[in-house]
């Protein structure tokens, strides 16, 4: 009975958006005094692991289990558009993540001791990257924003909490500067060799390492959050909002033709978190290795179109989210409208000092 209600559930959705992050990989770089150079690791620094091309396979049979029924048995060039960012680690989390959502059967399978088929992925060239890594630099308002967050009640009480702290880390690394902005690349790297098993220095605690967690999470809200979410959101993750919702509106449209039935993105922690804030239902942690915040536009037996959300936490079940003031099957409408405020409309134009708006979307002198 409950197979028959997904299934009558999954045929009234029209199309998929998945965005995820990268699986594991190695640190993006050492500290002075870590013991772990870049020749530590095999591919060197921000590679994808074995882990990371383990989890994004599951990933994309995950994906293939769910979407029975919907997707094609078989890869379908019309169906599914994918872009990553160009960057070595979510191409091949790419990849890897297609493999396991399109096994190649049959006459479709080109070589029958390999279960893969090449599938096209689409990106540009990091310096024209504005819909998928974030944070955007080249926004002079954004810059401002954030000079006033670091003067904000919330960011001097960290601040000054964690002082001694990050004194600690920053002499024990080598580090020349560490501050609540970079503290993160810490407890990166450490991660990173405690999930490959290598020996942490004798500093490295169990309690330091959950210091450094908060900070890095708390990094991620001022990025994005915290102080004026809804402005830094249009400046930020609002430019991938306002493309998803382009999207789906394009597959809602009464003349639509549309044959894409998944637009799936490969990216970044920060990706995942800058979309959410701008949703305003991040949860303040870092997204894990192969998170996948998913869309779905479902249409009703009225004819009328709504969306819904939902969040696999890394390898757990997905749980289902709602945009604060809507139900979990948002009316397409209601979504657009909620949303509104932080989706930008003239980017370049926001990014000006000087012609910023407020949290209500008007201009302001």
């Amino acid at each position: 009975m409950t197979s028959m209600i997904c299934a009558l559930a999954r045929e009234v959705i029209t199309q998929i958006t998945p965005l995820y992050r990268h699986g594991d990989r190695s640190p993006i770089k050492a500290y002075p005094t870590d013991p772990y150079q870049e020749s530590a690791w095999p591919q060197g620094f921000g590679q994808l692991s074995l882990d990371g091309m383990r989890q994004q396979f599951a990933l994309g049979q995950f994906l293939r289990k769910r979407y029975t029924g919907f997707l094609s048995e078989d890869y379908e060039r019309h169906e599914i558009f994918i872009r990553s960012t160009d960057i070595d680690r979510t191409l091949m989390s790419a990849e890897a993540n297609l493999a396991g959502l399109f096994p190649p059967n049959g006459s479709k399978a080109f070589n029958p001791d390999l279960k893969w088929q090449p599938i096209p992925i689409h990106t540009v060239p990091e310096d024209q990257e504005r819909l998928l890594s974030f944070p955007l630099e080249n926004c002079p308002r954004y810059k401002e924003l954030m000079n006033e967050t670091m003067k904000s009640d919330i960011f001097i009480n960290i601040s000054n909490t964690y002082e001694d702290f990050i004194q600690m880390v920053r002499n024990k690394t080598g580090l020349g500067r560490v501050s609540l902005e970079t503290v993160w690349s810490v407890h990166d790297t450490l991660f990173c060799e405690e999930m490959h098993g290598m020996k942490p220095p004798s500093w490295v605690t169990p309690d330091v390492m959950g210091k450094l967690e908060v900070l890095k999470n708390f990094g991620f809200q001022i990025t994005f959050g915290v102080y004026k979410r809804k402005e830094k959101s249009r400046l930020q993750g609002g430019l991938l909002l306002d493309q998803i919702i382009k999207n789906i509106s394009a597959a809602a449209a009464p003349s639509s033709k549309q044959e894409v039935k998944m637009i799936m993105y490969s990216a970044h922690d920060t990706t995942i978190v800058a979309l959410q804030e701008a949703l305003n239902i991040f949860n303040g942690l870092q997204p894990p290795y192969a998170s996948c915040h998913l869309f779905e536009l479902h249409q009703e037996q009225n004819g009328l179109f709504s969306v819904e959300m939902f969040y696999r936490n890394g390898s757990s079940e997905p749980y289902a989210v709602s945009l604060p003031g809507c139900s979990q099957r948002c009316p397409l409408q209601d979504f657009m409208n909620i949303t509104r405020d932080v989706i930008p409309q003239d980017w370049h134009k926001q990014c000006q000092i000087g012609t910023n708006t407020t949290d209500t979307g008007k201009r302001t002198r």
